[in-house]
């Protein structure tokens, strides 16, 4: 599937919002926006019920699965044990501070920060 980027400009932004029937969306019910939701499938879903370990662990599993990697894979590139990355994915515990962290950085440079891993490890042996 292709992605498309657009550059978002002030310009374009306000358009945007100048087009927004904003009265509209206010007198939306709940169940309308449920079925807008459900009739969209490139929508998000709606997780307004889901506690902030699910929320978080639904991100890390799309931030994994943007890099193509399976659990162990993504385990084993990061050094992440993966019971904890399962866990945190499964909404069952949230990562620390110090992983929220790292994971972020993975999120900014995946490729960047697997680079470091292997000079470090390549140390470790040498």
């Amino acid at each position: 599937m292709a992605i498309l980027r657009k550059k978002l400009t002030r310009k374009s932004r306000a358009a945007t919002l100048a087009a927004t029937d904003f009265a509209r969306l206010d007198a939306m019910t709940e169940e309308e926006i449920a079925r807008q939701i459900s009739d969209n499938h490139d929508a998000a879903p709606d997780r307004g019920d889901a506690s902030a370990a699910e929320v978080y662990g639904g991100r890390l599993a799309a931030l994994r699965l943007s890099l193509g990697l399976s659990q162990a894979a993504f385990a084993e590139r990061y050094e992440i044990p993966v019971a904890s990355l399962r866990d945190w994915e499964q909404g069952r515990r949230t990562p620390d501070a110090a992983s929220r962290a790292y994971l972020r950085l993975i999120a900014q440079d995946a490729r960047g920060i697997a680079r470091a891993l292997v000079k470090s490890r390549r140390r470790k042996v040498s």
